[in-house]
């Protein structure tokens, strides 16, 4: 099950953590923007390749130290299908290195536009029965309010080719609360969302005790992650709002069980914009993320159990 796969790379870095690769246009150093315009009079190429130096960059600097990337889709599709054709390099680059690659797409629709939101992340594309593979993650986020009916095209594809899928559950932005805590028979809708995630899951076992459905909670509710944990024990987590958006790591810690295991924490802007709240020189960037990707590592391994394959 695709979820193994992300556990024991937790597990041979001794590192939950993921780096979200969010690559706003003013987070790529001048020099490479400067090389990029030079090269490509078409400026949404210029800025895609850009934003390829950089990942490629940030990726050979982290793939031995951090389990996994998060590409967010939104910052790939504002170029364009440069852009896109970026996100495809950045997949295949990371995946090459032995990193994981979970698509941030929060993707959410039903019937045959669900099953192609499927096979386009996590599967094949049927071209006249030759099937290729058009992005090739190996997760993707998606958003589980439409029930079922969008749930289910993505768990015939995970079967068929191991992959997962991490659903939104409480969410780490402020707002999240508006309906996510709304009560539904005295139970806020975030826990309704968490168990239909243990449902589905079961479709998707794993060898250690977490399933191919996870979901997605926020650090920025540490009560609420804590909960989530004791009560969806097959639900492995992928955890925002650690660092730029307040989380911490003793408030992320409520993510874990007693192998140090069950979540992996995001960590976008702090990584990949550490040469910033550094101020160190630009062409150092790479070097920045990787340390603050260790900073970042040892500051949840000093909250947590030790990282270890359950018994």
């Amino acid at each position: 099950m695709s979820l193994d796969k992300l556990i024991e790379k937790i597990v041979e870095t001794q590192n939950p953590t993921v780096a979200g690769l969010d690559p706003r246009f003013d987070y790529v150093p001048s020099y490479i923007k400067d090389r990029a315009f030079a090269a490509y009079p078409n400026r949404l190429q210029a800025a895609a390749a850009a934003v390829w130096e950089y990942n490629k960059g940030l990726i050979d600097a982290l793939y031995d130290i951090v389990p996994a990337i998060k590409p967010q889709a939104a910052y790939y599709e504002l170029y364009s299908f440069y852009g896109m054709e970026t996100l495809y390099k950045t997949i295949a680059y990371a995946r090459e290195k032995g990193m994981y690659v979970i698509t941030d797409g929060k993707r959410n629709d039903i019937g045959p536009t669900m099953e192609a939101y499927a096979a386009a992340h996590l599967g094949m594309t049927d071209l006249g029965g030759e099937k290729v593979a058009a992005f090739d993650a190996d997760a993707l986020t998606v958003n589980g309010y439409l029930g079922s009916d969008g749930i289910h095209p993505l768990l015939k594809v995970c079967r068929e080719y191991d992959r997962g899928i991490f659903v939104l559950v409480k969410t780490s932005n402020p707002s999240s609360g508006e309906l996510q805590d709304r009560l539904i028979d005295g139970e806020p809708v975030y826990l309704q969302m968490g168990r239909m995630c243990e449902n589905w899951g079961k479709d998707l076992p794993g060898k250690y005790g977490y399933s191919g459905v996870g979901a997605v909670v926020g650090a920025t509710y540490a009560e609420e992650l804590t909960s989530l944990r004791s009560q969806l024990v097959h639900t492995f987590f992928l955890v925002p709002g650690y660092g730029a958006q307040g989380g911490g790591a003793q408030d992320a810690a409520g993510a874990f069980d007693r192998n140090g295991l069950g979540a992996v924490v995001n960590s976008s802007r702090g990584i990949i914009c550490a040469y910033k709240k550094e101020g160190c020189d630009e062409h150092d960037y790479a070097a920045a993320a990787r340390r603050e990707a260790l900073r970042m590592k040892q500051d949840l391994l000093s909250c947590i159990p030790q990282i270890r394959l359950p018994e």
